[in-house]
């Protein structure tokens, strides 16, 4: 199993061009892809004001409120607030979708896959064994509140808050340990295709 840490301070934040925010890129695919011809995309973004989310056809999303007040996603009409105790929300990248921060900026993670190439799942866990599906071909870990610790073939990898754990070549199973809680993420073919 490869496996690599991303500190979070290491991220490179890139402005939007409406100046509500910023994204950090965490890792796409292929590597070197844009927008428009990612298969997979983890990034996380700190939304400074309300507005409106970028469209991309054909992509499903996930967005999770890891730091902040939290945001009441409008979807197609819909309104969803995300916040502490419901920070996630799965939706089409193809609807039109408005955010509304409800008390001051936040950060979220963004999972995105293109339908019919990849699919992904994600989860909330603490310490414990994260038990991983058999089709996934790469995973994310992201300590989110106190430091959490990963052991993989006997070797300890350190998480720091929205530090990232990335996983390739799986095995099952993964020791996690720690006070706090992760999120983990897997990404896997789209079979449906």
């Amino acid at each position: 199993m490869k496996a690599r840490v991303i500190r979070n301070e290491d991220l490179v934040r890139v402005p939007w061009k409406n100046g509500g925010g910023t994204t950090a890129e965490v890792a796409a695919f292929p590597e070197g892809s844009s927008l428009e011809t990612f298969g997979w995309r983890v990034s996380m973004a700190d939304v400074a004001s309300d507005g409106p989310f970028s469209v991309f056809p054909g992509i499903d999303r996930t967005l999770i409120v890891i730091e902040g007040h939290g945001i009441e996603l409008d979807v197609e009409g819909i309104a969803y607030p995300l916040d502490g105790a419901s920070p996630k929300l799965s939706f089409s990248g193809d609807d039109m979708t408005m955010g509304r921060l409800l008390s001051g900026p936040i950060r979220d993670l963004n999972v995105m896959t293109r339908r019919g190439q990849f699919r992904h799942r994600t989860r909330f866990v603490e310490a414990g064994v994260a038990l991983l599906a058999d089709e996934t071909c790469i995973a994310f870990l992201v300590a989110l509140d106190g430091p959490f610790d990963v052991t993989l073939d006997s070797t300890v990898h350190s998480l720091q808050v929205l530090d990232i754990l990335v996983l390739e070549g799986m095995h099952d199973l993964i020791l996690l340990s720690g006070t706090g809680r992760a999120i983990l993420v897997e990404i896997a073919p789209d079979a449906s295709s």
